[in-house]
């Protein structure tokens, strides 16, 4: 080949290249305008845009851009929820569409790495580097597709690994008041799980207890083979909502992977009032207690969007933060519907400084059958019972009003009581294997 005909070979791939670019090239942008701001809505006069998308409010000095999401529409105007501060919107502001949902940057680099609710990091580390973007909205994998649960998962817990095993791709609950010790219970497992990668969402937190939970509760240990996510209480309500969405597509691209993930969320009723505070704002009524239809809506598609896949699992742990102590609060009876098992942490067993303090008569884990021998199944029934029979009689035990040899049940709980609660009791530094748990349990469980 001549030269002349290799540089006009060159120049057509050029041309055609350019052609390609020029033909994705968007070359008018229309662009909308900032009508008013009320409360925690920004209203524009357009762009042309669908529920979800991503868009950027241009301040007037042009320097700083704010981001936002479309969340409805009202006649002719867009209502939009900002993604930061928004202290400089005023009317005229461009609004730009960015074409696209919200979605997060996904890589292995992820592990050991500290992310905000958008998935930014916030660390020192610097920035992540990503090879895919997965967006934060997706649909549940099919019901016909997934996996069977079949394998336990060691959270290395003995009362959890014992008496309320949790299987792979379980869905499950921490219900529990304020103070109980559910944000140590979780640092326990993710700890000590035998899980391939921990996602934690730390949705609504106090800045003081976020350093404290990576520091003192999950360890340096923990922190390298998780992704954490924070975004504290005084972050937008559609920030705290984000860190969900967000949590839930970095452990589904895990699990695509073919790994087997721990997702905790902590605490999924703060993810709920974030959603009433966003449908409160664009003129949703409130339902229950305040809580709007759309509230009862998200959570199963969020839910269900963990659990096993056609390759790889979400483990995923939920907790609960029920309000004064009422199990039966909207949120925490729709989350209890939806999942596969719920842990109860009792306040009184926390006041008697017995931790972790998992009430196990009102606990159950419903895969458990599945997942491990009969042997334990029996023993950890036998347990469940000798604990509730206890419980019965606990008050006249108490006050001293029952006597020995009135009732034989009762005298055999008492009989196997203390050892019962020595099993069930366990330090924060302590840690089980799974076959060490289940040993334990083998050997004291009672027979009556």
């Amino acid at each position: 080949m001549t030269a002349a005909a290799t540089d006009e070979s060159r120049a057509g791939g050029l041309l055609t290249a350019l052609e390609g670019r020029l033909a994705n090239t968007e070359l008018v942008r229309i662009n909308g305008r900032v009508v008013q701001v009320v409360g925690l809505v920004i209203e524009s006069q357009g762009p042309d845009v669908q529920i979800g998308d991503l868009c950027e409010v241009r301040f007037r000095n042009r320097d700083t851009v704010l981001r936002a999401e479309v969340v409805g529409f009202r006649t002719d105007r867009v209502l939009l929820m900002p993604l930061g501060e928004r202290s400089e919107i005023g009317p005229g502001c461009d609004v730009l569409s960015m074409g696209r949902p919200l979605g997060v940057n996904v890589s292995n680099a992820l592990l050991g790495r500290i992310l905000d609710g958008l998935g930014n990091p916030i660390d020192t580390l610097g920035p992540l580097p990503a090879s895919e973007y997965y967006p934060l909205t997706s649909s549940p994998p099919h019901p016909l597709r997934r996996q069977m649960i079949e394998h336990h998962l060691s959270v290395g817990v003995k009362v959890i690994d014992g008496l309320l095993t949790l299987g792979q791709g379980q869905r499950v609950g921490i219900f529990a008041g304020s103070g109980v010790g559910k944000s140590v219970l979780l640092g326990m497992m993710a700890r000590n799980t035998e899980a391939d990668v921990n996602v934690i969402a730390l949705v609504g937190e106090r800045g003081r207890e976020v350093r404290e939970f990576i520091d003192r509760d999950l360890g340096a240990e923990g922190l390298a083979r998780s992704v954490v996510i924070v975004a504290t209480s005084d972050q937008p309500p559609l920030v705290r909502l984000k860190a969900a969405l967000t949590a839930t597509a970095v452990a589904e691209y895990f699990r695509d992977a073919g790994k087997n993930v721990l997702m905790m969320m902590d605490s999924v009723t703060r993810v709920a009032m974030a959603q009433r505070d966003v449908g409160l704002a664009i003129g949703e009524p409130p339902a229950t207690r305040g809580y709007t239809p759309s509230v009862f809506a998200f959570l199963p598609r969020l839910l269900e969007r963990a659990g096993a896949g056609e390759r790889g699992s979400i483990t995923a742990i939920y907790s609960v933060l029920v309000e004064g102590d009422d199990m039966n609060e909207p949120i925490a009876d729709a989350v209890r519907g939806i999942l596969d098992g719920h842990l109860v942490l009792s306040r009184q067993l926390a006041a008697r400084y017995h931790y972790p303090s998992v009430d196990v008569p009102r606990s159950i884990s419903r895969v458990m059958p599945s997942v491990v021998s009969e042997a334990q199944v029996e023993a950890a029934g036998r347990v469940r019972e000798l604990l509730s029979i206890f419980e019965e009689a606990q008050d006249l035990i108490n006050i001293g009003a029952y006597k020995s040899g009135s009732n034989p049940r009762v005298d055999w709980a008492l009989k196997h009581i203390e050892s019962i609660d020595l099993f069930l009791k366990q330090g924060i530094d302590e840690s089980y294997t799974f076959d060490d748990s289940v040993g334990q349990l083998l050997k004291l469980a009672p027979r009556g």
